[in-house]
């Protein structure tokens, strides 16, 4: 794949910076609800905190982990970066694959508490280690997401050993190859 023109580039890098930080933003606001639902005491405030979890977390959060993934691919599939020559890559996508996965496997407890939530207000106890470990897992959430945006800014230094292959093709034939991978 040719590298895209400067306009679809930068249109591509919008949106991932977009879906990313908007991604990072939805987490921030979930993690604000489940400490609510853990500390509040009204129990209007802690039954609203669970239910608007459950819709931020379907409606937000699991959609913009969604498209943080394809944009990305995208961006490296179409950029001088590529898939596989920089392990900084290498590793953003491993974490946006990994937290995208855990998402969906922690929005199951959400939806649990949800309903519970829905049903009746939560006593003061009922379901405490489930929520603890939302507080817990929307803060991960938060640093893992940081890291990420870390290596997008510092782009450490470090080549694969693809990359490293490619780069020596490419200064022998004197013209960059295709920056799929």
């Amino acid at each position: 794949m040719k590298q895209f023109p400067p306009a679809l580039r930068k249109t591509v890098l919008t949106a991932h910076v977009a879906a990313s930080l908007g991604w990072l933003g939805a987490v921030a606001a979930f993690l604000a609800l489940a400490v609510a639902g853990l500390a509040g005491g009204a129990p209007q405030t802690v039954r609203g905190a669970y239910v608007a979890m459950d819709v931020v977390g379907w409606a937000v959060i699991v959609p913009l982990s969604a498209a943080t993934l394809v944009t990305g691919v995208a961006q490296s599939l179409g950029t001088v970066w590529g898939l596989a020559r920089h392990y900084w890559v290498i590793a953003k996508l491993l974490i946006t694959v990994l937290a995208t996965l855990l998402l969906l496997v922690h929005m199951q407890p959400v939806g649990h508490l949800a309903e519970a939530a829905s049903r009746a207000a939560l006593a003061g106890g009922e379901l405490q280690g489930m929520r603890v470990q939302l507080v817990a897992d929307a803060g991960a959430a938060i640093v893992v997401l940081l890291t990420a945006a870390v290596l997008s800014v510092f782009k450490p230094r470090g080549m694969t050993r693809y990359g490293i292959r490619r780069r020596r093709r490419e200064r022998v034939l004197g013209a960059p190859l295709a920056a799929a991978l």
